[in-house]
C-alpha cells in the first residue's frame, strides 16, 4: 500500500484542498488522524465534498477535539492526553492512502511530542505544501530541515497559491526536490470542479511516484 503524508509549512496553507486534489488525482483513501474544531463540517467532510471518485474511501478520526486549537490543547480541554501509540494507519488493501496532518511539523498533540513524531511512527513520506507570503522561503526550508533531520523521505513540494518564480526557484534548487503541483488556491472558488481539473494536471506526476 502507497501512503503520503500531507504536512505543511504551517497553519491555513492549504492542505486540506491539497488532500483533496491528490486523493481525487491517486482516487486514494483519505485519513485526518486528529481533527481539532469544526466538528460539524471536519476536513474529512470537506475532502469528502470536493472529491468525486467512487472508489475513495473515508477513514474515521482517531481524535474528534471539540476546539479548533493546537491538538494538545484542543485534548486537554476535552480531558483527554493523545497517545500516538494508539494511533494505528487504517488498512487500505487495494489503495494509496493520503493522511493529512494537523497544522505544521512542530505542532504539539501532547507534552512532549508533535506532528513530525507522528509522521516518524507512521514511516511514510511526506508532501510537503508551501504558500507563497514573506516568509515563507524560512518557513519551507526549516521545514525541510526538520524533516531531514529525521530521515523522513520527502516526496515533493507542493506550492498554492499566487505563483512566485523567485521564491519556488530557490526552493527547489536548494533543496533539489522536486515540484509536484503549482496550485492557483487564490483564484475563483475551490469546488469539485476546480478539484478535478488540479487532479487531471498533478495525476501524472503523482503516478510516477507510486511507481518509485
Amino acid at each position: 500500500m502507497n501512503t503520503f503524508f500531507i504536512t505543511g509549512i504551517g497553519t491555513d496553507i492549504g492542505k486540506t484542498v491539497i488532500s483533496a486534489i491528490i486523493t481525487e488525482a491517486l482516487q486514494a483513501d483519505y485519513w485526518k488522524p486528529i481533527q481539532a474544531g469544526d466538528l460539524n463540517f471536519s476536513d474529512t467532510d470537506k475532502v469528502r465534498e470536493l472529491v468525486q471518485n467512487a472508489t475513495t474511501k473515508f477513514h474515521e478520526e482517531a481524535y474528534r477535539l471539540q476546539t479548533p486549537a493546537s491538538p494538545h490543547y484542543a485534548a486537554e480541554l476535552d480531558g483527554l492526553t493523545i497517545d500516538l501509540q494508539k494511533i494505528k494507519l487504517p488498512f487500505s488493501a487495494n489503495n494509496t492512502l493520503i493522511v493529512e496532518g494537523a497544522g505544521g511539523l512542530l505542532v504539539p498533540l501532547n507534552a512532549k511530542e508533535t506532528v513530525i513524531d507522528l509522521i516518524g511512527l507512521f514511516a511514510i513520506p511526506v508532501i510537503l505544501v508551501s504558500r507563497n507570503y514573506l516568509g515563507s522561503i524560512n518557513h519551507t526550508m526549516l521545514s525541510v530541515e526538520v524533516l531531514r533531520q529525521r530521515n523522513i523521505p520527502i516526496a515533493g513540494l507542493v506550492f498554492n497559491g499566487e505563483a512566485k518564480a523567485s521564491t519556488e526557484d530557490w526552493i527547489l534548487s536548494a533543496t533539489g526536490l522536486p515540484c509536484l503541483a503549482r496550485i492557483p488556491l487564490s483564484k475563483g472558488a475551490v469546488d469539485v470542479n476546480f478539484v478535478a481539473a488540479q487532479a487531471a494536471l498533478l495525476q501524472p506526476k503523482l503516478r510516477k511516484l507510486l511507481i518509485l
